[in-house]
């Protein structure tokens, strides 16, 4: 792995605040369905066998005193003299430290959970807090660039990973001075910046938990991840942010400080960044250095809040090492080349994806992270891969189809020979990727001059000629977009994965891949199909130390996900083909099941449907319960920049589709209230391509309707993920779904 492999994962004896201290006993894989050796025992240097039962409650929460008449530990003010009983004294040897624990998983705040550890292989590392780990780079590469951000005067500004680290430990200092106690947290509501990532590791170093929040979510929705989170603290970014919390800052008992980092507070109480700051180069270091101590690697570290379609959203608990062995997991395979990376943070930081790739794999690369600007998801994100020009790309599908359209647009003006060129370049580029994906030698006279004459300009202009590793997550994408990038020589790759393990559980990558597969396995992270059906399809199960905690104070959906044998199922469809690549199908709660009994997965039909017809943003299947299939459809059309509404004027690429058609349209209303034979005669057509492939006829789809206007987060249809509600589609839209299934 160039300059990494064991040198990514390698755990070295750290200074006193840092000690090495717990032992994991390893054992072999069980006989079972599982294949893994649980960690049954933790040695965490003679412990006292008297106190076993008690290891993983309140009361022995590796701190000194419990405040009296309060079940909440508290830590000492390090100026204190703390006395520690013996049966503790072995519990203050963090952050690197395994705290006893009885079980694979919990909902306590306080809990703790077994290292899922195995004998061999990447489930043998051994376990490192997030501190410990950004100490550690801290101390490799002191003066190697971390995080760049962009000054008012447009130039770029440094820190360096020493600077890093002690702004995070000032951060820490600060919420500590605040009041920010232990298994409690503190959240942070803003874009992407130095003062999000100080926060949310200095969280972390204090004995906290970060709890990142959208900064789309309503003031009603901060207020359930402030409550749910125990929040002490809650960092802004700017006024907007402010005005959501302080419509409910007073019904949060507990809340002890709010901090706002861009702008000066106008409002009073409100903390300044540089207050909170000041507060934390005030202080000795000592009082953080002994919460550091307390602190266990299989403790949470981290609520990330799901984004459900059903309900509020779940608060998933991670743990410091399901973050840290997964980030130096993922590094391996991926094939980082430590000190010689380079991101871009643009994704929600509340999303578990950028958490796990903008903090901890960026941490165990020692790679350097530069921050987009807020309009990155409004048009200026390619500007900024030009002048940063990563080494690692991570998108949403949506960013890629974005991508896909403007150059679509680009090819419709140029003259037939620039046409005529890009064409026959593309083809090689993509005979290549599927040669290549074969096993076939791919490296051709032809790919190689296309690769130099024009591919390389073509990446270039993106800002993705350094790109090694060019992902797509957090949401399905069409083949087609896959094999447009696969053709101008961009390699883009499915991942998979979700909150609950970490955001990383397979992914493709340039060595070994698949046109449909999310992934391969690989090592230390499992999957098998559970309930599966004669094609081999059924749940997707999965297992493996990147797998969460549990759900914070909800057993009832904690013990809904895992299996007595710890195995956590997703509710995702899918098969595993002879080579260990996954694919999956569908969800299990978005199955349709028609009124004649025959299960249906939608995403392969609405992605089919929207690869037949450009126009089309979105696809939504009709048809449990019913006799037959009906699809919801929406237009691509342009957005407000600062509010994400759709607007009524079509996107480029729609009023192209239209005038192919001999259509002059300009709105969704033209479409929709005007001469607009053709373009339901075209969507039909559309439509029937997709049923040609479907499987029985249970799965065609038999009526449509275009809605006025496309899906999007304020109005509701798509959550911040851009994951598609479907719940609220349905009740949104009852009315036009009703009429589907009238008689006639």
């Amino acid at each position: 792995m160039n300059e990494t492999g064991d040198e990514i994962v390698e755990h070295e004896q750290r200074s006193t605040s840092f000690s090495k201290t717990s032992t994991i006993m390893k054992f072999s894989k069980q006989n079972g369905a599982n294949g893994i050796g649980i960690t049954d025992h933790i040695l965490s240097n003679g412990i006292s066998s008297v106190n076993n039962n008690q290891l993983n409650g309140p009361e022995l929460t590796a701190r000194a005193t419990l405040t009296a008449g309060s079940s909440d530990p508290e830590v000492r003010d390090s100026h204190v003299q703390t006395t520690i009983s013996a049966e503790n004294a072995d519990l203050l040897n963090g952050p690197d430290q395994v705290l006893p624990a009885t079980g694979l998983f919990t909902s306590n705040a306080n809990g703790r959970v077994k290292i899922r550890c195995e004998e061999s292989g990447m489930g043998t590392r051994e376990p490192i807090s997030v501190p410990g780990l950004l100490h550690k780079i801290a101390q490799e590469y002191p003066n190697h660039p971390a995080l760049v951000s962009k000054r008012e005067d447009g130039q770029w500004k440094e820190m360096t990973y020493k600077e890093y680290e002690a702004s995070v430990r000032t951060c820490a200092k600060g919420f500590l001075k605040l009041g920010l106690k232990r298994y409690h947290s503190v959240c942070i509501l803003g874009f992407n910046s130095p003062e999000w990532f100080f926060s949310y590791l200095g969280a972390m170093y204090a004995g906290g938990f970060a709890a990142g929040i959208y900064t789309t979510n309503s003031s009603e929705a901060c207020y359930y991840c402030a409550v749910r989170s125990y929040a002490n603290i809650i960092v802004v970014e700017d006024k907007k942010q402010l005005d959501k919390i302080l419509d409910f800052k007073d019904k949060l008992p507990e809340l002890k400080a709010i901090v706002q980092y861009h702008d000066k507070p106008e409002v009073e109480g409100v903390i300044s960044w540089e207050e909170l700051m000041k507060l934390g180069r005030g202080e000795p270091d000592v009082h953080l250095n002994n919460v550091l101590k307390t602190i266990g690697v299989n403790e949470c570290c981290s609520i990330v809040f799901t984004s459900g379609t059903v309900g509020n959203p779940k608060a998933a608990m991670l743990s410091h090492d399901n973050f840290t062995w997964d980030a130096k997991t993922i590094a391996q395979y991926m094939g980082v080349s430590k000190g010689n990376e380079v991101l871009v943070s643009f994704l929600p930081l509340s999303h578990v994806a950028a958490q796990i790739l903008d903090f901890h794999i960026s941490i165990a690369a020692a790679a350097t992270v530069y921050f987009a600007d807020k309009d990155a998801l409004k048009g200026s994100l390619v500007k900024t891969l030009q002048e940063v020009r990563p080494t690692r790309f991570l998108a949403v599908p949506r960013v890629w189809e974005k991508i896909y359209e403007k150059m679509q647009e680009i090819g419709r003006q140029s003259g037939v020979i620039k046409r005529a060129i890009a064409t026959w370049a593309k083809g090689h580029g993509l005979q290549h990727y599927l040669d290549k994906m074969n096993g076939i030698d791919s490296n051709t006279f032809s790919y190689m001059l296309a690769k130099r004459l024009i591919f390389s300009r073509i990446k270039q202009a993106l800002g993705l000629d350094r790109c090694v590793t060019a992902l797509s997550g957090a949401a399905p994408i069409s083949v087609d977009i896959k094999k447009y990038f696969w053709s101008i020589d961009i390699p883009l790759m499915d991942a998979f994965g979700m909150t609950e393990t970490t955001g990383g559980h397979t992914l493709n990558n340039e060595k070994e891949f698949r046109l449909e597969a999310t992934g391969k396995k690989r090592d230390g992270v499992y999957s098998k199909i559970m309930y599966a059906d004669e094609d081999q399809q059924g749940e997707v199960c999965i297992n493996g130390r990147h797998v969460f905690m549990g759900y914070l104070d909800d057993p009832e959906k904690t013990s809904e996900v895992f299996d007595e044998e710890g195995w956590l199922h997703t509710g995702d469809l899918g098969k595993i083909d002879e080579n260990d690549f996954l694919y999956l199908t569908g969800r299990i709660k978005e199955l349709i099941i028609t009124a004649g009994g025959e299960n249906i997965a939608p995403v392969l039909i609405e992605e089919e449907v929207k690869a037949q017809l450009p126009c089309l943003s979105n696809a939504m299947l009709i048809g449990d319960r019913k006799k037959f299939l009906s699809i919801l459809l929406t237009l691509k059309t342009e957005m407000n920049l600062e509010t994400g509404e759709p607007l009524e004027e079509l996107a480029p690429v729609t009023k192209q589709w239209c005038k192919e058609l001999g259509l002059e349209a300009s709105t969704v209303k033209d479409v929709l209230n005007g001469a607009n034979k053709q373009v339901m005669d075209a969507i039909q057509k559309g439509i029937d391509q997709a049923n040609a492939k479907a499987i029985s006829n249970a799965q065609r789809v038999q009526k449509f309707q275009i809605l006025p206007h496309d899906f999007s987060i304020p109005t509701g249809e798509i959550g911040p993920t851009m994951k598609l509600k479907r719940n609220v589609v349905l009740r949104k839209y009852a009315d036009i779904i009703e009429r589907f299934y009238q008689e006639t």
